[in-house]
């Protein structure tokens, strides 16, 4: 399967509650995650993350599909077209 490289934004609203389960699920893909930045912005309560990713659409929108389930968890990713 054609492997893709893409960038996948992640705001976390409700930190105590969906810290864990975004770094359990982050673990989880590991392998398909080639860099990683996260950013507390406290003054407004959430957490920032960005992730590099370079796998198939199937593992790609798996990663995406398991955080967009988070209650307080914004997804959005953008993928190469080749």
């Amino acid at each position: 399967m054609e492997k893709r490289l893409g960038v996948i934004g992640i705001v976390v609203e409700e930190q105590e509650n969906a810290a864990w389960k975004v770094n359990q699920i982050l673990s989880d893909f590991r392998n398909v995650i080639v860099g990683r930045m996260g950013i507390p912005y406290r003054e407004r309560e959430v957490a920032v993350i960005a992730l590099i990713v370079d796998g198939s659409t199937d593992e790609i929108g798996a990663l995406t599909g398991r955080l967009g389930a988070v209650a307080g968890v914004n997804v959005k990713s953008a993928l190469t077209k080749k």
